[in-house]
């Protein structure tokens, strides 16, 4: 409010004297609002997002395809969203099929003999080979790419030459980015791969067991994740259904 200062008036008792009109300037007012967005909630929702659309990605409408990704600055996944994939993953009727068909392999070649032939056998062979898959998927995809912050997913390259391409997607096996998008040795598969094959120790037959054992089997889980991300690169987005959530 404005200050206004008028000359001395004098009244004498029942006297009345109507002083002229004043106006008096208003003070200049400002008011703001700030608004703070919760990060944490967005992050999230962005997360819960990026799993919906991996959910989505099928093979010929088919094989679950979770893993690529075709957005190269998608947000990073949280802990809670690398286990729920992870899980969901292993929980897809076509894990079960594919240990279904190492196991035939298996019978069929009669590799692991201590497990006999048969119905027994095959139930034996099938039993080992999908909890490999589920351990190595579930350690690497979710404990250890949350514990190292790393993200589990194959980022499509796209560009380049062929041999380029070829390079990068081999040398995901062995690096990967982490949460905050810089390149870091992909301690999350290398760990959970190796792991999930000493555990493999637990249930295969006593005569197979060792440490021979636990490094075939990581290899052989490492080999064939360069592999289908050689696949991923040239040939999976081409056939793959809402890839990077497109309709």
């Amino acid at each position: 409010m404005g200050t206004c200062v008028s000359p001395w008036i004098t009244l004498h008792p029942g006297e009345i004297r109507i002083v002229s009109q004043m106006v008096l300037p208003m003070a200049a007012a400002t008011t703001s609002v700030t608004v703070n967005a919760n990060h944490e909630v967005i992050d999230q929702e962005l997360a819960n997002e990026q799993v919906q659309i991996a959910e989505g990605q099928r093979v010929l409408g088919m094989f679950p395809n979770f893993y690529s990704s075709y957005d190269w600055n998608a947000p990073p996944l949280g802990a809670r969203q690398k286990f729920r994939l992870a899980f969901r993953s292993m929980m897809d009727p076509m894990a079960f099929a594919g240990a279904a068909g190492i196991a035939g392999f298996e019978q069929y070649y009669n590799i692991f003999p201590a497990y006999g032939g048969g119905v027994g056998g095959y139930f034996k062979r099938y039993g080992a080979a999908y909890t490999n898959d589920f351990s190595s998927r579930m350690l690497a995809s979710g404990v250890f790419a949350s514990l190292f912050h790393q993200d589990p997913r194959y980022f499509y390259k796209g560009t380049g030459s062929f041999q380029s391409r070829t390079m990068y997607a081999v040398s995901c096996a062995f690096v990967t980015r982490n949460d905050a998008g810089r390149i870091r040795p992909n301690y999350a598969h290398v760990l959970g791969v190796f792991a999930a094959a000493a555990l493999s120790n637990l249930y295969y037959p006593k005569q197979s067991r060792g440490l021979a054992l636990t490094l075939i089997n990581g290899a052989v889980e490492t080999g064939g994740n360069a592999g289908s991300d050689v696949v991923r690169e040239f040939i999976l987005k081409g056939i793959t259904s809402h890839a990077g959530g497109k309709p």
